[in-house]
């Protein structure tokens, strides 16, 4: 299975997507402070590309939200390994 189709990655990416429209950031404002195209968060969004551990750190801090809340905000504990 790739692992954009694994379950947790896609309920990580809805709550990426959910986190940035709550601060009411745009696709284009959010790649504009990550200095990338507005395609490369639109890319991830739509899960045609896979964000790395790095690129999550950055993204979240554009959004103002530390890592382990965000994890914790993802409760990953309802799924099996």
């Amino acid at each position: 299975m790739r692992s954009i189709h694994d379950p947790r990655y896609q309920d990580l990416i809805k709550k990426l997507i959910e986190l940035r429209e709550s601060k009411n950031v745009t696709q284009v404002e959010l790649a504009r402070h990550l200095n990338k195209p507005q395609s490369y968060v639109s890319k991830i969004e739509i899960l045609e590309r896979r964000i790395d551990v790095i690129e999550l750190i950055d993204w979240l801090k554009v959004l103002e939200i530390e890592i382990a809340d965000f994890l914790t905000f993802c409760d990953f504990q309802n799924y099996k390994a």
